[in-house]
């Protein structure tokens, strides 16, 4: 039996090309990296931390449910690529 827990990640990628990754399971555990793998292990630690600070932490994760996108009217010709 695995002592393992999955927690869903959201990568996103700023102007400069940096990979943040953000736990919402989690709230306020971020991290970076200047690859997916680098942000990928920088989260994982991340997490751990936020586990090992907070003992109780697992008792209060907030279940995940997904990504929406949402249509609006792009009003200030923001270019979104």
């Amino acid at each position: 039996m695995s002592n393992n827990i999955s927690l869903p990640i959201i990568i996103e990628v700023d102007e400069d090309g940096c990979f943040i990754v953000n736990c919402p399971s989690i709230r306020g555990c971020r991290s970076y990296g200047n690859t997916i793998d680098e942000a990928m292990a920088n989260i994982k630690e991340a997490i751990e931390s936020c586990l090992d600070e907070q003992s109780n932490l697992l008792d209060n994760i907030n279940k995940y449910v997904g990504v929406r996108e949402i249509s609006i009217e792009n009003k200030s010709g923001f270019q979104y690529v």
